[in-house]
């Protein structure tokens, strides 16, 4: 069994040279980083109680940044001084990942492998898995691997796309038909998740329920924001006890 789609992996291979693009493919991307990276640091911080001041405040914790693309997570979180494992099923976005680390002379372990494949004989305090669900075959196998590879305690943030009216209106017609933010193709609708169905599968595995977030775009300010509002944008943080 496994969670690739092939499709999926080549849609994003064909792109790896612009990840670090701040005005190309992936310039969405790069806008909404920041606000992804504040809320997951802020939920680390208060669970792991680690002061958010120290510029290395990340240091005793291993990261699996999963579908870690050309490494725009993983490199921050490793700046911060977290042990961080990058994975992905693109043999291209890994390639395009350790190139850059190594220019901004970052120790990063990067993996051309899905999580079903990892065999870690230690296990990670913390995963991330930032716009990957929609893109993966078989969401039950991937969320079981993932719960296997966190230690006990240990915090899984999961950000993805709601399917409702707002996400087709915004994320398909809007980001890749009108502003082409993105190429055209880039999501199918029809794979988004729900909120309630994402937590309903994360509790079924004997996740904890931690925090849920909307991740809001504000088109004047040209910014993201959290917000309580979940009908596009959302991010999931869970715990394993």
């Amino acid at each position: 069994m496994s969670t690739i789609n092939k499709d999926e992996i080549q849609k994003f291979s064909n792109l790896a040279d612009e990840w670090w693009d701040v005005n190309g493919k992936f310039k969405p991307l790069h806008m909404f980083n920041p606000i992804r990276i504040d809320y997951i640091l802020e939920e680390i911080s208060k669970h792991f109680k680690i002061d958010r001041n120290d510029k290395q405040f990340l240091k005793k914790l291993k990261i699996l940044d999963i579908g870690c693309g050309g490494g725009l997570i993983s490199e921050p979180m490793a700046n911060l001084g977290a042990s961080v494992t990058g994975i992905d099923a693109s043999e291209k976005n890994i390639k395009v990942a350790s190139v850059h680390s190594k220019k901004n002379n970052l120790e990063i372990n990067y993996i051309n492998k899905s999580p079903e494949q990892l065999m870690e004989k230690e296990k990670f305090d913390i995963i991330l898995n930032l716009e990957i669900v929609e893109h993966v075959d078989n969401i039950d196998l991937y969320l079981h691997s993932c719960f296997n590879l966190l230690k006990k305690d240990g915090l899984m943030f999961t950000a993805t796309i709601n399917r409702t009216f707002s996400s087709y209106i915004k994320a398909i017609i809007g980001a890749e038909y009108i502003l082409r933010w993105l190429p055209i193709g880039t999501h199918d609708w029809n794979k988004f998740v729900k909120p309630e169905e994402l937590q309903k599968k994360l509790s079924d595995i004997s996740f904890t329920f931690v925090d849920i977030k909307g991740l809001e775009f504000n088109p004047i300010l040209r910014k993201w924001k959290k917000s309580e509002n979940l009908s596009v944008n959302y991010i999931i943080c869970s715990s394993k006890n």
